[in-house]
């Protein structure tokens, strides 16, 4: 089996492996939408609007080829501009109903670029993150210590690092603020060889379902009211900010011709945005600001 074989197969389980799982905690079934791309691959879509736990939940997997990188992927690496690409992964973003459960994403990707008489460019990335809308400490700690579990087998160094990648990506520098309390973060990783990189990208993804589920479970219950809602749809406005101004995978997607269905359906379904409004001082929105959007080191 070739690599990119592996990497595909792997990426299909795992989509697999995380919609069975979801579909058990929310009780209600995910829509599959199986799609094709005109200048070459496809994916599936996996959605689910409207259940009883999450409000919006989107599992996708792509791959996808063409004729030339688009410019969000040859930014940090001009030399490739003008290759042909092949490009695959899977994608999610979880926006649970209750505002005490926090929204997640969870990324990993494998692209290979490719030029007539040369050896083909190849490198992995992804990574996780964690958005609450009201913050638990232990939850923050259990979801850093998790990502943290994962990278730990390949080098004592790079939870650090894919730490303070994340806190930085994941960055709205037109508010001067994070999205949220950050996870991990990777890209251009080709070092120190396939087997290292691809078997660092699985470790991620098999981590996810453990970093994420029993925060989920333990908060989807907790009781809420129209000002829980409130805010969270403020804060929801955020993170389609982020998604549509910064995020490099949205741009990615819609330079490269992708599917904008499922690019998009990563933005909340309900969503507010209020003129220069700050949370009262001490109040549990407050602390929002004050103990988790700060880039604190949980672990």
């Amino acid at each position: 089996m070739s690599s990119t074989q592996l990497v595909k197969e792997f990426f299909t389980g795992l989509q697999q492996r995380i919609v069975d799982c979801l579909e058990d905690i929310d009780g209600k079934f995910f829509r599959r939408d199986l799609w094709e791309r005109p200048e070459g691959g496809g994916g599936l879509s996996c959605v689910l609007e409207e259940g009883n736990v999450l409000e919006r939940g989107g599992v996708n997997y792509s791959h996808v080829f063409g004729g030339g990188l688009p410019a969000s992927a040859t930014a940090a690496r001009p030399e490739l501009s003008g290759r042909s690409f092949e490009a695959m992964g899977v994608s999610l973003v979880l926006h649970p109903r209750n505002p005490y459960a926090p929204t997640v994403h969870l990324n990993v990707r494998y692209l290979e670029a490719r030029k007539e008489g040369a050896e083909p460019v190849w490198w992995f990335g992804g990574g996780m993150d964690l958005t609450p809308y009201y913050g638990f400490e232990e939850d923050a700690i259990h979801f850093h210590q998790t990502c943290k579990d994962a990278l730990q087998p390949f080098g004592k160094d790079y939870h650090r690092r894919f730490k303070k990648w994340c806190d930085e990506y994941f960055y709205l520098k037109h508010r001067g603020e994070p999205r949220g309390i950050g996870g991990i973060f990777f890209d251009d990783l080709g070092k120190p060889d396939f087997d290292t990189c691809f078997s660092l990208t699985k470790s991620v993804g098999d981590h996810f379902l453990s970093a994420y589920v029993p925060i989920l479970e333990g908060r989807l219950n907790t009781p809420y009211g129209e000002r829980e809602r409130d805010f969270q749809a403020y804060r929801r406005g955020r993170y389609v900010e982020f998604n549509l101004v910064w995020d490099r995978g949205t741009l990615f997607g819609l330079q490269s011709g992708g599917r904008t269905e499922s690019i998009l359906m990563s933005l909340p379904p309900i969503v507010k945005w209020r003129y220069d409004w700050h949370p009262l001082a001490g109040s549990p929105e407050g602390k929002l600001y004050t103990h988790f959007l700060i880039g604190r080191d949980w672990v």
